[in-house]
């Protein structure tokens, strides 16, 4: 086998070493790839680590044996890496069968292997390269997706979603017309994304569920552009949340529901003229009364519940809770709140007394709510999480465009433990999670 520079390494191999594993890789276009152009050291969506680690290894090789071992037909498939979890751990297995040069994904249990299950990804090394460039192209408005480059709203997202999709089902064609096959394989038997996506033909049925994911939530991110004219984080687009949720459902504020505390204009503009949804998912306003400040809550509300012992509720609050002012609530005894001062936005864990970031302003929390909702308004429709963790970390790539802050475990406050609620309560599917 053979590299470059680590980081951007090209892994390719030679005949000698294919020939090691002649059993395992006879697909001549496989190994002409593998010898050739070969595989991509780094990347947003993939690591192939495991090859540059271990060589090529048997899926029988690679997982513990016992419960049975893994499934007959998936023994002598290569491990050959990984999808990228959201912080550049690896989530799922990238299998190749080296009889057939198609390639797919597998989440093992590495004690009862005889459950693993296949689930396709492109019907060879040469597309799932193609495939995964161009979402990186999109993800970096770069190459074929340069063109949307400081242009932002719905129309740019929907448009970049049918350019992404358009690369995929090309891609699938193509491979159905060398194969021979066409109509329905069994990328296509679970159904896709929205109309927002132009995802209504064959090609899209066909194409495999990992990239009709990446093809409708990815581009959501060019929905909020830079800020030019909030003073905040991002800018969005007029009645983006009125659209999505219900004129109704969406609460401006007026300067009385405002606590002195709020100085930071930005927010109180944000506030008053576009406002936040009253029920979002995993969230609620707080609507009866005015914006108190986290002190003055706890002082009003909560300081029987949240004493401890001789300990008044005061004195467990974060450092400048006077100026924290309360939103609304979050899972149960956790606060959102806004600082008054910067407008950074945060949760106040009540159990645990640790103030963590939540997003970095008003206007990315905004963007969050809203995609959140949206990505929900999809799977009502098309099922996205018939493949959950790769929706969950579609969704958390999407933020972390629009606001790193929202994903990234540094600690940021005196007792932040880089837990991250939006991420977390995207990859809890036993709790819900994403599903509609």
């Amino acid at each position: 086998m053979s590299t470059t520079d680590a980081g951007v390494a090209t892994i390719t191999f030679t005949e000698a070493d294919l020939d090691r594993h002649a059993a395992y890789v006879t697909h001549a276009p496989t190994r002409r790839w593998l010898t050739g152009p070969g595989l991509p050291g780094g990347g947003d969506l993939f690591s192939f680590e495991a090859l540059r680690r271990d060589g090529l290894r048997t899926v029988a090789d690679s997982t513990a044996d016992t419960g049975g071992g893994p499934a007959a037909e998936l023994r002598d498939q290569l491990v050959i890496g990984g999808v990228r979890a959201v912080g550049g751990l690896e989530g799922e297995s990238v299998l190749l069968d080296g009889a057939t040069g198609e390639v797919s994904t597998a989440y093992f249990l590495h004690d009862r292997p005889d459950l693993t299950e296949a689930s396709p990804l492109a019907p060879s090394l040469r597309l799932l390269v193609r495939f995964a460039a161009a979402t990186d192209e999109l993800a970096g408005l770069r190459g074929q997706f340069a063109s949307y480059a400081g242009r932002y709203g719905q129309q740019v997202a929907a448009d970049a979603a049918r350019q992404l999709l358009a690369v995929f089902e090309e891609g699938i064609r193509e491979a159905a017309e060398e194969t021979g096959t066409h109509g329905e394989s069994e990328a296509g038997k679970e159904s896709g994304a929205g109309e927002d996506s132009g995802a209504d033909g064959e090609g899209w049925e066909t194409t495999p569920l990992f990239w009709r994911i990446a093809a409708v939530i990815r581009p959501l991110a060019l929905v909020a552009g830079p800020s030019t004219r909030s003073g905040l984080a991002v800018d969005l687009p007029p009645r983006l949340l009125e659209e999505e949720f219900g004129t109704g459902a969406v609460v401006r504020f007026e300067d009385v529901d405002f606590p002195a505390a709020l100085v930071h204009e930005p927010t109180r503009r944000f506030l008053r003229e576009v406002g936040l949804p009253e029920d979002g998912v995993w969230f609620g306003l707080d609507t009866d009364v005015p914006l108190p400040t986290l002190a003055q809550y706890y002082a009003d509300e909560r300081e029987s519940v949240f004493r401890t012992a001789d300990v008044p509720a005061r004195d467990r609050l974060p450092e400048g809770a006077h100026r924290l002012i309360r939103l609304g609530h979050l899972l149960e005894d956790t606060s959102l709140v806004v600082d008054g001062t910067t407008g950074a936005v945060f949760a106040w864990s009540e159990a645990e007394t640790v103030l963590r970031p939540l997003n970095t302003d008003v206007s990315t929390l905004a963007f969050t709510l809203w995609l959140i909702h949206r990505e929900k308004s999809l799977d009502a429709e098309y099922d996205l999480t018939d493949a959950y963790e790769h929706l969950a970390a579609a969704m958390a790539r999407t933020l972390a465009a629009v606001d790193p802050l929202a994903v990234d475990p540094a600690p940021r406050t005196p007792d932040d433990d880089g837990w991250r609620y939006w991420p977390e309560m995207f990859e809890d599917e036993a709790g819900g999670g994403l599903c509609a």
